[in-house]
C-alpha cells in the first residue's frame, strides 16, 4: 500500500476502533429486550395494576352471576312470656323456641339478566384495558431500550469525533511549528476540540440519565441493552396497504372498549324498562315452633306443650303497578347515555382510523429516512478521505477536514437513531391498530447482537 494512502486511512481507521472499541464495552454483560420484558411485566408498576385490575372484575362478574342462583336463609329465636291475671287469680308464662328455613330461587327477572349481561361485559373491558396496558409497556420498555443505545452511539461518536480532532489538533501543531501551517489552523482545531469535549461531557450525562429510566423500568440495576446486530437488517412492513392496517384497528381494544361501553349502555336501557315487567321467583320455607306454657289457678297448675311444624313452596310474582313516573324518567335518561356511548364508538372508530394511518406514514417516512442516511454515510467517508487528500497536497484546510469529519458522525449517529425510531414506529404502528403482541418484542430481540 502507497505511504500516502497509508496515511490517509490512518485516521479513519483509529475512530473506526474507538467507536469498535465502545461498542464492544456497551455489549458486554448486556440484556436482551426480550429478558427486560419479562422482568418490566413482573416490576412495572402501571402493568401490574392492570392486571389486579383485570382479577378484580372477574370476582365482580361472579359476584353477578349469584343474581340467577338460589338464595338460602336460616332464621331462629326463642322468647319468654310471663302472664298474671289478679281478677280471676291465674298467672303463669309461656316459653317459645323458634327456627326456619326459608329458600328464594328466581324464575323471571330481566334486570337481573341484564346485570349479568353487563358484569360480563365489564370483565371484558377490564381485559381490553389489561391488552391495551401490555402493548403501552412494550412500547415504553423498547423506546426506553433504544433510548440508551441511542445514547451510547451519541457517546461514542462524541468520543470518536473527539479522537479524530485531537489528532488533527496534534497534526496543526506540528505543522505550524515546522512553519507549513499558520496559527489559524492550530487555533481552529483547538476550539474543535474544546467543542467536542463539551459534547462529551453532555453525551454521558444524557446516557447516564436514559439508563436511570431504563433501570426504573424493569427493577434493575445497571442494565445494559443489546446492540443491533451488524449488518443491520431493518424490519419488513406488512401488509404493505394502509387500508389493510386499518381494518386490523376495528378489533383495536380502544375500539372493543367503545362497543362494550355501547353493549352495557343499551343493557342498561332494558335494566329500566324492566321496571314494568313482572319478576316471578319460587318461594319456600320449613319451620319448627316450640311453646310451652304453664299456667297456675286456684284449682291447679296447668302445663300445656306445643310444637307446631310449617313447610310452604309456591311461586310469587310481583308486578309494578305505579311508581311515579320514575321508570319513565329513567328510560329517557338511559337512551340519552345510550347515545352518548354510540357518539362516542364512532369517535373511537374515527381515531383509532386515524392515529392507524399516521403510524404507517410514520414507518414509510422512517424507511425513507433510513436509506437515505445509509448513503449519506458512504458519501460522508468518501468526502473524508477525499478531503484528507486534498489536506495533505495542500489544496484543503485544515477546518476542511474537521468539518468533514463532524459530519461523518453526525450522519453516523442520525443514521443510527433513525434506524431505533423506525424499529419503534413499526411497533407504535402495531399498537395503533391493535394487533402488537408480546411475539413482537421477540421480533424486535432478533435484531439485536446474541
Amino acid at each position: 500500500m502507497p505511504l500516502l494512502s497509508l496515511t490517509l486511512r490512518l485516521p479513519l481507521a483509529r475512530c473506526a476502533w474507538v467507536v469498535g472499541l465502545a461498542v464492544a464495552s456497551f455489549a458486554a454483560h448486556s440484556q436482551s429486550l426480550q429478558a427486560l420484558y419479562e422482568a418490566a411485566r413482573a416490576y412495572d408498576a402501571t402493568y401490574l395494576a392492570a392486571r389486579s385490575q383485570a382479577e378484580s372484575a372477574q370476582y365482580r362478574r361472579d359476584q353477578a352471576y349469584a343474581l340467577r342462583r338460589p338464595s338460602v336463609g336460616l332464621t331462629a329465636g326463642a322468647s319468654r312470656v310471663g302472664t298474671d291475671l289478679p281478677r280471676v287469680g291465674e298467672n303463669g308464662y309461656a316459653t317459645q323456641l323458634e327456627a326456619a328455613v326459608s329458600a328464594r330461587q328466581p324464575l323471571y327477572n330481566r334486570s337481573n339478566s341484564a346485570t349479568i349481561d353487563q358484569a360480563e361485559r365489564g370483565y371484558d373491558v377490564a381485559m381490553a384495558d389489561l391488552e391495551n396496558a401490555e402493548q403501552d409497556l412494550i412500547v415504553r420498555l423498547t423506546q426506553a431500550y433504544f433510548d440508551v443505545l441511542s445514547a451510547q452511539d451519541t457517546l461514542g461518536t462524541a468520543r470518536a469525533n473527539k479522537t479524530a480532532i485531537a489528532e488533527q489538533l496534534a497534526s496543526a501543531k506540528r505543522n505550524f511549528e515546522v512553519g507549513t501551517a499558520t496559527i489559524t489552523d492550530t487555533r481552529e482545531a483547538q476550539a474543535r476540540f474544546d467543542l467536542a469535549t463539551a459534547q462529551e461531557i453532555a453525551a454521558d450525562n444524557d446516557l447516564r440519565t436514559k439508563r436511570i429510566a431504563l433501570d426504573l423500568l424493569v427493577g434493575r440495576s445497571n442494565v445494559t441493552p443489546q446492540p443491533l446486530a451488524v449488518p443491520v437488517q431493518m424490519p419488513q412492513l406488512a401488509p404493505t396497504n394502509v387500508d389493510d392496517w386499518v381494518q386490523f384497528a376495528s378489533v383495536s381494544p380502544n375500539v372493543r372498549k367503545a362497543q362494550l361501553a355501547y353493549d352495557v349502555a343499551k343493557l342498561e336501557t332494558e335494566k329500566a324498562r324492566a321496571g314494568h315487567l313482572p319478576t316471578v321467583d319460587l318461594v319456600g320455607s320449613y319451620g319448627k315452633q316450640n311453646n310451652d306454657s304453664l299456667v297456675g289457678a286456684p284449682a291447679g297448675t296447668l302445663f300445656i306443650p306445643g310444637t307446631t311444624t310449617q313447610a310452604s313452596i309456591g311461586v310469587q310474582m310481583n308486578l309494578p303497578l305505579y311508581a311515579g313516573h320514575s321508570v319513565q324518567n329513567r328510560i329517557k335518561e338511559t337512551l340519552a347515555l345510550e347515545e352518548k356511548s354510540r357518539n362516542d364508538l364512532d369517535a373511537a372508530r374515527r381515531i383509532v382510523t386515524q392515529s392507524t394511518r399516521q403510524a404507517f406514514l410514520g414507518v414509510q417516512s422512517g424507511e425513507a429516512s433510513v436509506r437515505a442516511l445509509e448513503a449519506a454515510e458512504a458519501s460522508s467517508k468518501l468526502a473524508l478521505e477525499a478531503t484528507q487528500l486534498g489536506y495533505k497536497v495542500g489544496v484543503r484546510v485544515n477546518l476542511d477536514v474537521l468539518n468533514a469529519q463532524t459530519q461523518l458522525y453526525t450522519t453516523q449517529r442520525d443514521l443510527a437513531r433513525a434506524r431505533y425510531d423506525l424499529i419503534l414506529t413499526n411497533l407504535r404502528l402495531r399498537q395503533a391498530a391493535g394487533t402488537l403482541k408480546p411475539e413482537d418484542v421477540s421480533s424486535v430481540n432478533r435484531l439485536l447482537t446474541p
